[in-house]
């Protein structure tokens, strides 16, 4: 097939990469041989270099094996940015499991069907879930669970004060019955490696998606996916050297998004800085101290760091790229963020099916607004006609986008072989996403092929809606959907949630629209919100709405 876009690769990034087959958790051996002292996590003023990481992976990956963790047996996470999230699955992979994550804000039903759908025999979750985990526990397969707590790994005097400063984010859980304390387990057992030989192919973690469409699925991925997808990373992010970066970690790592963070850390040797709460002032707060020089973040981030009535109190100039995925980020942001920060935001496409990186805007290359960039390495792109999946359509014709790579699951959905044969076929993953490629291999993602509006017989992609609203100047958030209409079957409504102290009517939303886009397309209904629906990495709930 064509592929228009290695015209657009920036010199020295290669198209085709020879792939190393070290797992991830063979990755962090390495780096913690070669560079034992380059600060590897940063936990508040706590700092963990590589062989400290290390030594913790091996300590909780021999609790794990005295526990009866078995090659292939299933370890559900349910933790937010602490650093037992990163121990606990490096461990986890160093024994041959596999990884479970599971979001902290779920409810006990999503989390239930989780943790029996992937038959997880043991749980390690934060102390304040742990009452509503052991209340749960006899309705799944689980077995045992460990315990971590905020203050395990806070330094002096915050850990001894933490109790009393924050009583509602801790709690102390009596002891019972297999239920263990971490920071116990990791006193118990050496810090030597487990010796357990884990094959490149075999399976690492099963990433559960949003649900958001329904019922989530876990997504099977390998080693090979991981460590794949982390090295055409690294390609494409030439710029940051060993043991000089320090990236944010924002990201739950729960997320794929974040997960991939953590993993281009480890393997690059660069420092992660964990944030429990990726709220906008702890954001600038960790730019400004800890002198990152890449944020990986959703738009959500960007436009509350744009909006933040402190902003002006940071030094956010160390920033030298920032990635942004998960959601379409609008133009004026991307500009308004750059012009700020100084800083280049390279805006990617990624899915937890492929591990999940797939596309990004060139580092250091020409940057199209409002494209997810280029294939990367050894991946193929290609949009196809969204009711004939066999016929592959020309530059800037809208349809399915279907993506084929290394990093994309072989294994599909577990337990869901029809969704599989649907998703995945011949290698390729049918995304769902709605995206045109231009002439150069640029690609614009559309919309959500759920998403898309029909109104009147007219196709309507609410993304080029959310744009135009998000250039008023008093609008904070907003968010384009089809609501139900006797006439034209659906029409267009506009959720919007105004900057502070902005005031706005509905007709000058409508008419702000009636400037930039066709009559069919402006919203006939404006609904005004305090804040709008989002995911655990702010994405805005579409759905929710």
């Amino acid at each position: 097939m064509e592929k228009p876009w290695l015209n657009a690769y920036v010199e020295g990034v290669s198209s085709q990469l020879e792939y190393e087959e070290a797992t991830m958790s063979d990755s962090l051996t390495v780096s913690a041989g070669k560079h034992p002292d380059v600060t590897a996590l940063i936990y508040f003023k706590n700092k963990f270099t590589f062989r400290q990481f290390n030594d913790l992976v091996n300590r909780m990956a021999n609790a794990l094996v005295g526990l009866g963790v078995n090659k292939g047996d299933k370890v559900s996470l349910l933790l937010p940015n602490v650093p037992q999230v990163a121990i606990a699955t490096y461990a986890v992979w160093r024994i041959g499991g596999i990884v479970v994550m599971n979001n902290p804000l779920y409810t006990d039903k999503e989390l239930e069907h989780q943790f029996i759908d992937s038959e997880s025999k043991f749980l390690v979750t934060l102390d304040l879930l742990a009452p509503r985990m052991l209340a749960l526990k006899s309705k799944t397969g689980i077995e045992k669970i460990i315990v971590a707590h905020i203050r395990d790994y806070l330094t002096f005097p915050l850990k001894q004060l933490f109790p009393i400063l924050a009583k509602d984010k801790h709690k102390d859980i009596p002891p019972q019955q297999d239920v263990y304390e971490w920071l116990d387990l990791i006193k118990k057992y050496p810090a030597t490696d487990p010796g357990i030989k884990v094959d490149f192919n075999e399976v690492a973690a099963l990433q559960y998606t949003g649900g958001t469409t329904g019922v989530s699925k876990g997504v099977v991925l390998s080693h090979s996916n991981f460590s794949k997808n982390c090295q055409q990373g690294l390609a494409w992010i030439y710029k940051l050297k060993p043991g000089e970066s320090t990236v944010l970690g924002s990201l739950p790592i729960f997320h794929a998004f974040g997960l991939f963070a953590l993993n281009m850390c480890v393997r690059g040797v660069w420092s992660m800085v964990l944030i429990p709460r990726p709220e906008p002032e702890f954001i600038m707060e960790a730019v400004h101290k800890n002198k990152v020089n890449l944020f990986p973040g959703v738009p959500t981030m960007f436009i509350g760091i744009l909006n933040h009535p402190k902003r002006d109190k940071f030094d956010l100039s160390s920033l030298d790229i920032c990635v942004s995925g998960a959601a379409p980020c609008p133009v004026d942001v991307i500009r308004r963020f750059e012009d700020l920060t100084k800083a280049q935001i390279v805006e990617g496409f990624g899915i937890s099916e492929a591990s999940p990186a797939t596309c990004i805007n060139p580092v250091g290359g020409i940057n199209k607004p409002g494209s997810i960039g280029l294939p990367l390495p050894d991946t193929l792109v290609k949009i196809v006609d969204l009711y004939d999946k066999s016929k592959e359509l020309g530059p800037n014709q809208p349809g399915e986008l279907v993506v084929f790579g290394p990093q994309v699951s072989d294994g599909g959905y577990l337990n869901m072989p029809e969704e599989t044969a649907e998703t995945f076929q011949d290698g390729w993953l049918y995304t769902g996403d709605i995206a045109q490629m231009d002439e150069d291999g640029y690609t614009y993602i559309v919309d959500r092929k759920k998403d898309m509006i029909i109104a009147g017989g007219y196709n309507i992609y609410p993304r080029e809606i959310d744009e135009v609203l998000f250039t008023h100047p008093k609008i904070a958030e907003a968010c384009a959907k089809g609501v139900a209409d006797d006439y034209r079957g659906e029409t267009v409504k506009a959720f919007v949630a105004l900057k502070q102290g902005e005031s706005i009517t509905a007709d000058e939303v409508i008419e702000h629209c009636k400037k930039s886009l066709a009559a069919y397309k402006v919203p006939k209904i404006v609904e005004f919100r305090e804040e709008l629906p989002k995911s655990a990495v702010g994405k805005i709930l579409r759905k929710e709405l």
